[in-house]
């Protein structure tokens, strides 16, 4: 799954780390904790750190819509973020 999201997301062959790759890792993580809490609703320990990559998420999508407007609306349509 992490590798398919790197593939899909990635610059060049090599990419790993760029916002684009970081963001798709991070939609993954959160989405993976929502289905989390429909089962565990008073998993607080867990519910900061979902928190914390939404905001980091938040932030890094704020970089790249001033870096690169192009790279940002297509990371938002391959992930379905806005609608």
């Amino acid at each position: 799954m992490k590798k398919d999201i790197i593939k899909s997301l990635a610059t060049n062959s090599k990419d790993t780390g760029s916002a684009e790759v970081q963001i798709g890792l991070l939609s993954a993580k959160i989405q993976k904790l929502s289905e989390h809490f429909k089962k565990f609703k008073r998993d607080r320990h867990s519910a900061q750190g979902l928190l914390k990559s939404v905001n980091r998420r938040k932030r890094l999508l704020g970089y790249l819509k001033k870096s690169n407007q192009d790279s940002y609306n297509s990371v938002i349509k391959k992930l379905n973020l806005r609608k």
